[in-house]
């Protein structure tokens, strides 16, 4: 099967500007994110290999989560001042690099991942397609399936763990399927979400375990109450917080975008537009990195022709 790579931008920028010190240009402006950032995009194209690349942003304006939850994401603390213009840079880089790029009002990367992870693996594109999502946010382990494995970043930024659905469940003691169950019960600290008060992950990862789901977990709340009934009077409080928490961890699978394969196509990847860019922020290792991989394309360019001129002069 094909490959198509799904990364989430501002995940891998913000990790990228955490993890590095602030790195300036020689114009004196901060470029560590944007360093990062292409570092770990270089590194994945070289490991991975993908036939097909994307990139999703967040966008400023609400999203429907905010909608339903004032409180959604309250307490993040604010971006940054020196990380803000660097989004723009990546942006930019990104478009002379001709990477296809989806960000959208209302929704989030998460969603954007979520809608065109479904209609690649949907798709009829010849052999199918495997989709690899290239982010640090653990929410999205729930889109993880037999068509879909997620790259997070463990440590810095080329520590990796590959997530399929045997390593979430090793992790979390729980199926992808069941990842916003599990949320609905235990809420989301960094996303400022309750769940239900009083169920830590060990309890919420047990229920779900053996009732399946949130729903089975409160149509069985009288037989939890026999067994348990402290656990079953904070099941029954915290039902509604449950129910707005289900909601708000659900990746959405239908946002208003088209995915065009086509145009995701790794062949249109410019690498010389690529390269003018990264002399403009003087990124000198990631110019060497580049280079090395361009110099060795061509000669498998150059030796695939060789090859072809003799079995034409074989026949």
């Amino acid at each position: 099967m094909k490959k198509l790579i799904l990364v989430d931008g501002n995940a891998i920028l913000h990790r990228a500007y955490h993890a590095l010190p602030p790195l300036t240009n020689k114009n004196g402006i901060v470029v560590n994110a944007v360093y990062g950032f292409f570092s770990m995009f270089l590194k994945i194209l070289e490991d991975q290999k993908p036939e097909f690349i994307v990139v999703c942003f967040d966008k400023k304006a609400p999203t429907f989560r905010k909608e339903l939850y004032v409180g959604y994401q309250a307490k993040r603390p604010k971006m940054s001042e020196d990380l803000v213009p660097q989004i723009k840079f990546v942006h930019d880089i990104l478009k002379k690099a001709k990477i296809e790029i989806f960000e959208i009002d209302g929704y989030e990367a998460d969603d954007l991942i979520g809608t065109i992870s479904v209609q690649a693996v949907t798709g009829k594109l010849d052999g199918g397609i495997e989709v690899f999502i290239v982010s640090g946010d653990r929410d999205l382990l729930q889109l993880v399936n037999s068509h879909v494995k997620m790259i997070a970043p463990v440590t810095g930024l080329t520590n990796m763990l590959l997530f399929d659905e045997a390593a979430v469940e090793r992790k979390y003691g729980i199926k992808t399927s069941q990842i916003v169950d599990y949320k609905a019960l235990v809420g989301d600290a960094s996303d400022n979400y309750p769940g239900v008060a009083g169920i830590g992950p060990k309890t919420a990862a047990g229920l779900i375990c053996e009732y399946e789901n949130l729903g089975n977990i409160y149509k069985n709340l009288e037989k939890i109450k026999k067994k348990n009934p402290n656990l079953a009077l904070k099941l029954a409080q915290g039902a509604e917080a449950a129910g707005l928490a289900q909601k708000l961890a659900g990746v959405v699978l239908d946002a208003p975008i088209k995915l065009d394969i086509d145009q995701a196509q790794i062949k249109y990847f410019d690498k010389e537009g690529l390269i003018e860019e990264f002399e403009k922020f003087d990124f000198k290792s990631l110019l060497k990195r580049l280079k090395i991989e361009v110099k060795n394309e061509e000669k498998k360019a150059v030796q695939a022709e060789k090859n072809k001129v003799k079995q034409m002069e074989l026949l």
